[in-house]
């Protein structure tokens, strides 16, 4: 009698969801991640952090100030030595959470999306497509517009996008940039979209809502500007812990990062970015287009040309 080998085959498990998370330096990306990444593995998800960004900070809050070593310096590292890189060279985890650092190259000595290629041709080399995780979390730094850093966007990498902003021009203007580049590639075939925003050190001015409004996305979490969160920050401690006084705030955000869907952003002019943060009687000035005697800080005096005139042979 022949056995049914399909009675033995593993049950599918479900796809991975890797997201991307954008946002300008500095806004708070590794924080909100560090946070978001524990709170989804105490909720017993299979996660995995990637810090994408030259400072290799991502992964620092996560084990309490320690710095991973990087892909870059690693492989560097094994390849003078002749070895290969292995996974337990790169990949670190903590409470149920598994994380690594891409890495970047020295100011000055390389270019930054390019270590950002060389990192993820690394992990592919190593089984990523293999690797068993609900979640992949890539924390990108969104004001550096070369191509590596827009890679997950351009190659659908991922599956969604989630920005990280807060209530200045800044944050908001490289926000923005990120669901611009969203769209082109969108109108070029691509299937990534904008999960939504997360607004970090949120003082209740609304631009940031306002914002997301616009371009049609939702506020997936609004972490307000509080000293308790700002200080355990500092200390390199985790904020989103079940049973601590944030939890529920990044409970409900890593259901959201989990349910909330890609979508299509609309991404604003210069003009009407600038506009989310006019005063009431902010009307513009004109704008009066320049002379050359303005340039020039003096009239001009038309002088004859010196024309050579040849005679007909």
């Amino acid at each position: 009698m022949k056995i049914d080998d399909a009675r033995f085959e593993p049950e599918a498990r479900p796809a991975t969801q890797i997201i991307a998370i954008y946002g300008k330096g500095g806004i708070g990306k590794s924080f909100t991640l560090a946070n978001l990444s524990y709170m989804m593995a105490q909720q017993g998800k299979r996660v995995l952090l990637i810090g994408c960004d030259p400072k290799s900070d991502t992964t620092s809050l996560l084990f309490g100030g320690r710095a991973c070593p990087t892909i870059i310096e690693t492989s560097s590292a094994r390849k003078l030595a002749g070895d290969e890189v292995r996974i337990e060279d790169i990949c670190f985890k903590r409470d149920g959470v598994f994380a690594m650092e891409l890495g970047g190259p020295e100011v000055g000595r390389g270019c930054g999306g390019r270590g950002i290629i060389h990192g993820f041709e690394t992990i592919e080399k190593l089984g990523f497509h293999e690797w068993g995780f609900d979640y992949v979390l890539l924390d990108f730094l969104g004001d550096v517009v070369c191509g590596g850093f827009g890679l997950p966007i351009a190659r659908d990498m991922c599956q969604k996008v989630i920005v990280v902003g807060s209530n200045d021009l800044q944050s908001l203007y490289v926000a923005n940039n990120v669901c611009s580049a969203v769209e082109y590639f969108r109108k070029l075939g691509g299937n990534v979209g904008v999960a939504g925003l997360v607004i970090n050190k949120d003082d209740g001015s609304g631009e940031s809502q306002a914002f997301a409004q616009a371009v049609g996305i939702p506020v997936l979490a609004a972490i307000p500007a509080h000293d308790d969160i700002r200080r355990k920050s500092a200390n390199y401690e985790i904020i989103g812990k079940p049973g601590t006084a944030w939890a529920p705030l990044f409970e409900e955000l890593a259901l959201a990062v989990g349910q909330a869907p890609p979508v299509r952003p609309k991404p604003l002019s210069q003009d009407q970015l600038l506009a989310l943060f006019k005063g009431e009687e902010g009307a513009g000035a004109p704008l009066q287009p320049a002379s050359l005697e303005d340039m020039m800080g003096r009239p001009i005096v038309a002088r004859k040309s010196l024309e050579v005139v040849y005679d007909q042979a």
